[in-house]
């Protein structure tokens, strides 16, 4: 048994048995969540929300507040096998869903395009809160869950308690795809050009997981993950509808492909909003090896109560996983503001 899985077990059997975790240096001083044959914190379950049949995790009080925990790629709702446990026992409801494309995740119809631009991952949030019965959730995430949380915040103010972002406000102004960045910047961004070719979308497909483990490193340089934890994530990408999803996300971002009509007038609206006046955090590792902007560049989209934390220690992109009881802490402190 690695460290890692023992970690995960002793966490496990301390959130079963109800213990009340301090969030102070919990990083250092407690282990991680325990990994089951489902999803290591939690049963998974399913229900139809919107265009999907959605599968997720439902921990804590059912009267608690309510937090919605958002994955990116590629990854999937294991970023929260740690942090999850830790704000249920504080109290809160937790609803960690796999997005569309992965995990259990599936269209309800064929005929449904298989869209990943920002606005239809927004929209199956609001459509899944609506299915379970819940008004309002504080909205979190990293990578693609941040912007998914950003974009609820923008278009669905009154839908969301506080946000927690990692990276800041990174909702995609389409205006600007055409747009160079400089150099060195434009090559952090490889994978992007490379799924606007038919080559990349048979790469990706013939070499998902390898695909996936590259980006791991590139995103971490300084995380070290094991095999495990690894394959638990990688299992969820191993859907049907997963690579359609990824190369339209990176292909509609940079004005590569069209999106779906019926999401237009999102599109449209999400334009122009400029600010968000929502409670914020924003995080930042101090190894993050993935594109992300300096938090200069998005403090003054924040209008509301506001603050940004820069982590130390090697936490790269993954913030959620690499850093679970900073992530909890920032969560809990946002719903209480």
């Amino acid at each position: 048994m690695s460290n890692e899985t023992s970690r995960r077990d002793f966490l496990a059997q301390a959130t079963v048995a109800g213990a009340g975790l301090a969030l102070s240096g919990l990083s250092r001083a407690l282990p991680a969540a325990s990994a089951s044959a489902s999803t290591g914190f939690g049963p998974l379950r399913q229900i139809d929300a919107g265009a999907l049949n959605v599968g997720y995790v439902d921990i804590g009080p059912r009267d608690g507040q309510p937090v919605m925990l958002f994955h990116g790629w590629p990854y999937d709702i294991h970023c929260y096998e740690e942090v999850a446990p830790l704000l249920a026992a504080k109290g809160l409801r937790v609803i960690v869903p796999h997005l569309r494309g992965y995990g259990t995740t599936r269209f309800l119809s064929d005929a449904t395009l298989r869209s990943g631009q920002q606005t239809a991952l927004a929209a199956d949030a609001i459509a899944l809160m609506d299915a379970l019965g819940i008004r309002k959730a504080v909205v979190a995430g990293c990578d693609w869950g941040a912007r998914n949380a950003c974009v609820m915040a923008a278009l669905w103010p009154e839908r969301c308690q506080a946000l927690v972002s990692v990276s800041g406000f990174l909702v995609l102004d389409r205006a600007t795809a055409l747009t160079p960045l400089a150099p060195a910047d434009e090559l952090t961004w490889w994978y992007q050009y490379y799924f606007a070719t038919e080559r990349g979308r048979i790469g990706y497909q013939t070499n998902l997981k390898a695909f996936a483990k590259l980006i791991w490193r590139q995103a971490s340089p300084q995380w070290r993950f094991d095999d495990a934890t690894f394959e638990r994530c990688a299992q969820s990408l191993v859907n049907p509808d997963q690579v359609a999803l990824v190369v339209h996300n990176y292909r509609w971002r940079i004005g590569a492909a069209e999106g779906d009509p019926q999401y237009d007038a999102l599109e449209r609206q999400l334009s122009q909003v400029k600010t968000v006046a929502l409670p914020a955090i924003t995080l930042e590792g101090d190894a993050n090896g993935a594109p992300h902007p300096p938090p200069a560049a998005y403090a003054s989209r924040f209008t509301g109560r506001y603050e940004h934390r820069n982590l130390t220690g090697g936490i790269g992109h993954n913030l959620p996983q690499e850093a679970p009881a900073e992530f909890a802490r920032a969560v809990l402190d946002a719903s209480r503001w």
